[in-house]
């Protein structure tokens, strides 16, 4: 069996650390390519030193050159690089099978967009490459015809309750339903939703993730996203996506089709099971992660998302009925008020205002091209960062 050489974009995050966890387990068939990441220099040095890529990116290059210090000193052959431009490089290089796309944030578009053109399997955990480039990114897909498995667990657990024939999907589903944990504020009183901290807006119960991804969970905004993701990675319209609070987080997500039949993925909230079924696919492969025990797990139970509580939710079928481009302002927007309440220059609640306030200014013409939607992006970012300096903390 050839190994599969595969680029880890966002390799320091908790996808990323994941992947390589669930790779390291599995040295006959992976090898590490590349490893990219933003500012994490000891924790890259160290998976340098695990995985032995031929190629280290860094986002900056005062901090490449720190690690490529390090790398010397350490006697490793790895060659250090920075900058969007190495990134893409090592996403779209010839020698590279498999890319996965973990890099949080508009940032990783670019990477995705290079992987895609080349052709390559790409493993998406970049929420932004769909939610930003949308249809660019997925004729991008199409025309460099390369294959494209969902990382995130609910996105992962509809893709694999769906048919094998994808030319079937449409004349067989009827809806898709995704799943919530609820995040931390679920039973949270409403009034009380101004006094959250960071700290307690990054306590998830059931998943362990960074920081921009765990905010966005106890807003349920990482869910409006999903949406988005969904209706672009499945062909389904924004009226076929139903989300549902499931606070056990067993039950990933759900397919329901015609007939009234519903198919759902179960397992523990592990990320590597996702993962590794993207790394193995069509086969299945050892993750690290324990089955579930249905003989201790708590009851599931499920509830409607409560409009008060996460008035985000609904932003993101607003934003597939408005003009192209709209979910890309929501993104940035959202990215911008995110970063200013973790640097505490906002509350909690004034994330939505945000995303309201930019949703409201930033109005997209015909988005055609990634270019353009990258306008979109900075322009919103703007106008959200002028927001935030105008809301009282």
């Amino acid at each position: 069996m050839l190994k599969q050489s595969v680029t880890v974009l966002g390799s320091t995050g908790s996808i990323g650390t994941n992947t390589l966890d669930v790779i390291a387990r599995h040295p006959d068939r992976f090898s590490v390519f590349a490893l990219c990441a933003a500012t994490q220099v000891e924790t890259m040095l160290a998976q340098i030193q695990a995985h032995q890529p031929q190629f280290a990116v860094m986002a900056s290059e005062p901090h490449a050159r720190v690690l490529a210090d390090r790398v010397r000193a350490a006697g490793l052959s790895t060659q250090v690089l920075s900058g969007v431009q190495a990134a893409c490089d090592v996403a779209s290089d010839e020698r590279v099978d498999s890319v996965m796309a973990a890099i949080v944030g508009a940032a990783g578009l670019s990477p995705c967009m290079a992987a895609a053109k080349a052709g390559k399997k790409i493993m998406l955990a970049n929420k932004e490459a769909l939610v930003v480039g949308g249809h660019c990114f997925m004729q991008a897909v199409k025309d460099g015809g390369a294959v494209l498995l969902p990382i995130d667990s609910e996105h992962s657990a509809v893709f694999q309750s769906l048919p094998e024939d994808r030319a079937s999907w449409s004349k067989r589903v009827q809806k898709i339903i995704l799943t919530a944990s609820g995040g931390p504020f679920r039973n949270r009183a409403v009034e009380t939703l101004s006094q959250v901290t960071v700290a307690e807006a990054c306590a998830h119960p059931n998943w362990v993730m960074g920081q921009k991804i765990s905010v966005d969970s106890a807003t349920m905004m990482n869910k409006a996203l999903e949406v988005i993701e969904a209706r672009y990675l499945f062909g389904v319209e924004p009226g076929q996506i139903e989300v549902v609070i499931h606070p056990q987080s067993v039950i990933h997500s759900m397919v329901q089709y015609h007939d009234a039949s519903i198919v759902a993925q179960l397992g523990t909230p592990d990320m590597r099971v996702p993962i590794a079924y993207g790394l193995s696919w069509p086969e299945r492969i050892v993750s690290g992660a324990n089955p579930v025990n249905f003989l201790t797990v708590a009851p599931l139970t499920f509830e409607t998302p409560d409009p008060r509580r996460f008035p985000g939710l609904s932003l993101a079928w607003q934003a597939l009925e408005a003009a192209p481009g709209t979910t890309a302002v929501l993104n940035a927007a959202n990215e911008v008020a995110v970063a200013a309440f973790l640097g505490q220059r906002i509350r909690f609640d004034q994330i939505h205002a945000v995303n309201l306030a930019t949703l409201s200014q930033v109005l997209p013409g015909r988005s055609v091209c990634i270019e353009d939607l990258l306008v979109i992006d900075a322009e919103s970012r703007s106008v959200a960062e002028l927001t935030v300096q105008s809301l009282s903390f």
